[in-house]
């Protein structure tokens, strides 16, 4: 089954049940190359040796900037209405390497 959403700016799109349930993560590793930038999301839980890789996405490098900007305005509204969002200690540790060309950033 497939619903129709729109996300408030008049852009109408089918999302699969499936999907429009979400998938965990809590944890990132961003990789990139030339032309395109790749996450790969995981979810790292109790009893699991090692964290699963739960969702993979690539995109160009504008898109994943567009995608930056839509997260920092999101996140400013957020604590705009609820305070600042508490990362706790330790603070995160954001991994982020090259693959393919070597380059890294």
């Amino acid at each position: 089954m497939e619903n129709n959403n729109n996300n408030g700016k008049g852009l109408s799109f089918d999302i699969k049940q499936e999907i429009a349930k979400g998938t965990y993560s809590n944890l990132a590793i961003i990789t990139h190359s030339k032309n395109e930038v790749i996450t790969d999301f995981a979810a790292a839980l109790p009893g699991m040796p090692k964290p699963e890789v739960v969702s993979r996405i690539v995109m160009t490098p504008a898109n994943a900037k567009r995608l930056l900007l839509a997260l920092q305005d999101n996140i400013s509204k957020y604590e705009a209405a609820h305070g600042p969002i508490d990362l706790g200690e330790p603070k995160a540790t954001y991994h982020m390497g090259g693959f393919g060309n070597g380059t890294k950033s």
